[in-house]
């Protein structure tokens, strides 16, 4: 009997079915209604929003508490700031759409009235943060002393050095009026406040989400300077003092001030990469879970990566790696890519057009680096036929590799993956399929 051998479209659509799953898990709409608290009687409900979930988020968070909860639209206030091309509608809440990755004037006033906001909470108000990644550059209002366009340069610089988002974090937390906790030691007396976030980093750590407003800061101002020393960035005076002056240093944990909060995750790259083994499974293929906290240079996770696949592919295993986290590019060229499309050029590159291996890797939030515009692509896809159908149209990938200029390559070659906003965030997703029946269908 003739087993059945799936095409490369029909792989294609799988791994673009898993993509899909991943973002849908991660949600606001499911995620976010069983997590908001009750209004209080008498009191307010202020909603503060930041990230590129944001939109989602508030629009899901007002609809609670008009239409369930019924509270009365003079009870609740609030601002949401999300990236361009992210906002959603709302009946009560303003909604501003600011810069991602590097922060702009639109950020720094919607930073500016969050703090007021969280400022003017009293007794009996409810103040709820919404938190997704992206909030880093949409809540960006830097320290006295610092420019707004010292630090938009400084954003820059460490984007382009190859440091973590933990490390690029770091810093910025101790340049800021409201990162690293800064946010919950501006709310008023007698407020409480309620963090909900939806985790975007390695290990899920709310001091690191949105460089986190809400919640204590282990880092110090000697480990923001030794992020800049170690990745060698030049800094004027301004910032150099800021890192040295103690009116800078973020609150830590055990601080009181944190007695009046909670948080809480409402979805995470796990239950993301969950949904994708679901699918992976009902196809009839294993799913090898490789951790959603992988970080590292894109092209040595990509080489890996390879290794693994044609380890299985030997073995005779039909089987999807799926792997999510957070990897960094050292930009060396002038093009223009990601983190998620540099790991699939690379990918492509190791693998050489091996027969029985097709991938796909994308950032959930619908946008892997790019210009900053809402329709920058999310990632890209690869099969056997990626290195001849680029020979085909004569490009050479390794030097399209050298100069991050992994865009240009996916466009000219129609394979890259284009989702649009999703509204959500749990940062990178990758599927690596392993299947030796993909050699004999071309």
């Amino acid at each position: 009997m003739r087993r059945f051998m799936p095409s490369f479209d029909e792989a294609r659509s799988l791994l673009l079915k898993m993509f899909a799953a991943a973002v849908d898990a991660a949600k606001a709409e499911t995620t976010l209604p069983p997590a908001l608290p009750e209004p209080e009687d008498g009191g307010r409900i202020v909603l503060l929003a930041a990230g590129k979930g944001a939109g989602a988020m508030t629009e899901v968070a007002e609809a609670v508490y008009l239409d369930k909860f019924r509270l009365p639209p003079g009870r609740l206030a609030g601002l949401a700031v999300t990236r361009h091309g992210y906002a959603r509608p709302t009946r009560q809440i303003e909604m501003i759409e600011a810069g991602h990755p590097v922060p702009d004037e639109a950020g720094r006033m919607a930073s500016a009235r969050a703090i007021e906001l969280a400022k003017g909470a009293g007794p009996g108000d409810h103040v709820v943060v919404l938190l997704s990644g992206g909030g880093s550059a949409n809540w960006s209002a830097p320290v006295d002393g610092v420019s707004f366009a010292e630090k938009q340069d400084l954003t820059r610089a460490l984007l382009k050095s190859g440091a973590t988002i933990d490390e690029i974090n770091t810093v910025r937390k101790h340049l800021s009026l409201i990162k690293g906790g800064r946010l919950a030691a501006a709310l008023g007396n007698g407020a409480r406040l309620t963090t909900l976030a939806v985790s975007d980093v390695p290990h899920d750590d709310p001091a690191v989400i949105a460089s986190g407003p809400t919640v204590p800061d282990p880092t110090t101002l000697a480990d923001a300077r030794a992020v800049i020393e170690r990745y060698r960035i030049a800094i004027p005076a301004s910032v150099r003092d800021a890192l040295a002056d103690s009116a800078n240093e973020t609150p830590k944990p055990g601080d009181a001030l944190f007695e009046r909060t909670r948080y809480r995750l409402v979805a995470r790259p796990q239950i993301s990469l969950d949904a994708a083994g679901e699918i992976a499974q009902r196809a009839g293929y294993e799913a090898i879970q490789l951790g959603d906290s992988i970080e590292g240079e894109a092209r040595d996770v990509a080489a890996d990566h390879a290794r693994r696949a044609a380890a299985l592919a030997r073995e005779g295993r039909k089987a999807v790696l799926l792997s999510g986290g957070e990897l960094t590019v050292t930009i060396r060229g002038d093009g223009r890519g990601g983190p998620n499309q540099e790991y699939a050029l690379a990918l492509a590159i190791a693998l050489d057009g091996h027969p029985a291996v097709a991938a796909l890797a994308g950032d959930t939030d619908g946008t892997d680096g790019g210009s900053g515009a809402a329709d920058d692509p999310a990632g890209a896809i690869i099969d056997p036929l990626t290195l001849s159908k680029a020979k085909a149209f004569d490009l050479d990938a390794a030097a399209f590799l050298s100069r991050n200029d992994s865009t240009a390559f996916f466009g000219a070659i129609g394979d890259l993956v284009r989702p649009g906003p999703t509204m959500t965030n749990v940062n990178d997703f990758r599927v690596v399929l392993i299947d030796n029946s993909l050699d004999r269908q071309q």
